[in-house]
């Protein structure tokens, strides 16, 4: 082994090696940067916001729908669907918190897209969870869906808060 290490051609195959297995410690299951385990994360530029819990990010080359995982926002664009209590106020705190920072860091779950096709994604905008700021403000509830709940306990303290505080859209509507 050390004569091979000596040699120009072994040096070089060793540094491949090292490359080759940080690589693979660095790439998730579907090839994406990631440092969070096997699903790991991403920083994506943000297209436009659709409401108070959805946005499209640049995501593999194309505008995809982001899904906030464990939040609900009143609705505010459905189809068919009458604007609810504080949708507006939800989806201007969305956009507010969005224009301040337009890449944002999305850390994936268990699952990474939702039947709909849609991603699915804690977001962070620099070191704020944006999931956390829209449940403590009283912007969102809590929504628990299987697999990705690894925050659960987390949003539905936050959702608590707000909620014996009156805030937001708990004295609004």
């Amino acid at each position: 082994m050390r004569s091979i290490l000596r040699s120009p051609a072994g040096v070089l195959l060793a540094v491949l090696l090292l490359l080759g297995i940080w690589l693979l410690k660095e790439l998730d299951d579907e090839g994406s940067p990631g440092r969070n385990g096997s699903n790991g994360e991403v920083t994506v530029t943000v297209d436009r916001v659709v409401d108070g819990d959805t946005a499209k990010v640049w995501f593999d080359g194309r505008s995809e729908y982001l899904r906030y995982i464990g939040v609900d926002a009143p609705e505010s664009v459905r189809p068919d669907y009458p604007v609810e209590c504080f949708g507006e106020n939800a989806k201007r705190f969305n956009e507010e918190l969005l224009r301040r920072s337009p890449t944002v860091t999305l850390v994936f779950d268990r699952e990474k897209r939702d039947r709909f096709g849609r991603l699915l994604a804690y977001v962070y905008t620099g070191r704020t969870l944006l999931q956390a700021e829209l449940l403590r403000r009283g912007f969102a509830t809590t929504l628990e869906i299987s697999p990705n709940t690894s925050r659960a306990s987390e949003f539905s303290s936050l959702e608590g808060e707000a909620r014996d505080a009156g805030r937001g859209l708990w004295s609004a509507c």
